[in-house]
């Protein structure tokens, strides 16, 4: 028997999904790890138009209030439905910080999902601290942070530009130093109001 649809708590002040479509995505993000670790197939068919359409998507787990894994997609390659499932099962079982999620603990998880727009050049100093969610590229290397980890550790956007350069492997300047620079919103929602770094 499923469980019920989870009551989704508002994180971001943006609203592009209704709580009906917010509530359906965490619930096919939790079957989908459940399904994972019973080995059968779940239907990942979206239920309207507006689930088909493609976004880059993250999902974090918690357990207790800490984190236990987050693992997302930067491109749309899916409609939001299926990546939220395929982000949700990545988080669960490939995010190496952490051993794979085991049935007893499924069952306990909060999930928060970060729904992305597309990605977009920016100038440092045009950077919304709350608002942007960073990618910086350089040499190969890259690193992201999400709109909502700048808050969470009260980070003003030269710090945030810095550990987005950590992130990435490069030297905490490199974002004045040539780094292209790219940003995205996310409407954020989950179980609890906990953040991916």
């Amino acid at each position: 028997m499923s469980p019920p649809l989870p009551n989704p708590v508002e994180v971001s002040a943006h609203c592009e999904y209704s709580q009906q479509e917010r509530a359906l995505l965490l619930h096919v993000a939790h079957e989908s790890i459940v399904a994972a670790l019973e080995n059968h197939k779940i239907a990942l068919d979206p239920p309207s138009d507006h689930l088909s359409q493609k976004r880059g998507v993250f999902a974090s787990l918690y357990i207790e209030g800490e984190l236990r894994g987050c693992v997302g997609f930067l491109q749309a390659v899916d409609s939001v439905y299926r990546a939220v499932a395929e982000a949700a099962r990545a988080a669960a079982f490939e995010d190496t910080r952490f051993n794979p999620v085991m049935l007893e603990e499924a069952r306990h998880l909060q999930i928060e999902l970060s729904i992305l727009s597309s990605m977009r050049a920016i100038a440092a100093e045009d950077v919304d601290v709350g608002r942007h969610g960073l990618l910086i590229s350089m040499h190969g290397r890259r690193g992201l942070l999400l709109p909502q980890v700048a808050i969470e550790h009260n980070w003003d956007r030269v710090t945030f530009l810095e550990h987005t350069c950590r992130k990435a492997g490069l030297p905490h300047d490199a974002w004045q130093k040539g780094a292209k620079i790219e940003a995205f919103t996310a409407e954020v929602f989950g179980e609890k109001s906990g953040h991916c770094s």
